[in-house]
């Protein structure tokens, strides 16, 4: 089972060969094995790459979970309750940025025998299909079968560089925004309005702009360099605001809303010991953490 899944992972025998320090003919010859055990194709074989069945796809996931319950069980008898294997970590590419790269020296330091694979973007993955551990997420919740558990509440904010309100104004009322350039995100759940508290109210004003885009970071980026405002979580900012080089805008009408970032990962009560432990040291670097379904 554990040769089937590397091998999956890795789509190669010869890969999972050299992980596992076994003859590329010895790792094919157990994955036949098992499939003559199981009486279905888990892999097609191609000259290019293996490629997982659905019946593979299947027993990759429940595998991987067994797997995962026999290497805590050999650590409760054994006495080893230190983390160790490969932990897959998607992150969205401003929390990322912002808040995981900075600790990840430290995590690494603390649990030496994990291997951190750590990817940074902002398109939202399925963590089965694309075989990761934990993904990093801001933004609401979908109904799923993730276990989630929450890091980190930021507001957000307006920003613009100083020379952008130089050239243009500071806005100072919502409707002043009408004469100038909001970067936006394209995400297909977000409108075009952006919510304002006016009166004790909460309204949305649809805002003008020519250019959208699909990460925080990178409207931030084209907020230094003048082209507009944006309306982002404050986190993604804060570097910048401390600096000088931001200037929050219409805080007074501030909606108050705010940016919600979760661990989401598969299951909960048999988790991996590696799993948990950087879920555990993320909550205590970045927020006060609380397991919800997702």
């Amino acid at each position: 089972m554990q040769v089937f899944a590397t091998a999956a992972e890795l789509a190669s025998f010869s890969a999972a060969g050299r992980r596992l320090r076994m003859s590329p003919s010895a790792v094919s010859k157990l994955v036949t094995r098992l499939e003559d055990r199981l009486g279905v194709r888990l892999l097609t074989r191609s000259t290019r790459a293996l490629q997982l069945t659905v019946e593979g796809e299947a027993f990759l996931t429940r595998a991987r979970r067994i797997l995962a319950e026999i290497e805590e069980a050999e650590r409760l008898v054994t006495g080893d309750a230190q983390p160790r294997g490969r932990l897959r970590v998607n992150a969205s590419v401003g929390f990322g940025v912002r808040c995981v790269l900075p600790v990840v020296p430290e995590f690494l330091r603390l649990y030496p025998h994990v291997e951190l694979d750590l990817s940074l973007t902002d398109t939202v993955i399925d963590l089965l299909e694309e075989r990761t551990d934990i993904a990093l997420r801001a933004g609401p919740l979908r109904d799923s079968t993730l276990m989630a558990r929450k890091l980190m509440e930021s507001p957000r904010v307006i920003v613009a560089s100083p020379a952008y309100l130089a050239r243009h104004g500071t806005p100072q009322r919502p409707e002043d925004l009408d004469h100038h350039n909001c970067l936006r995100f394209n995400f297909r759940r977000l409108v075009d309005d952006w919510p304002f508290r006016i009166d004790g109210r909460q309204v949305t004003r649809a805002v003008p702009g020519n250019l959208y885009g699909n990460t925080g970071d990178m409207l931030l980026r084209l907020c230094l360099d003048g082209v507009g405002l944006a309306r982002v979580g404050r986190f993604h900012a804060q570097p910048w605001i401390e600096e000088g080089r931001l200037v929050p805008v219409l805080e007074d009408y501030n909606a108050g809303d705010i940016e919600i970032i979760h661990a989401l990962f598969v299951g909960h009560e048999h988790m991996a010991a590696r799993v948990r432990a950087f879920i555990d040291f993320l909550a205590e670097r970045v927020g006060q953490p609380r397991i919800t379904a997702a």
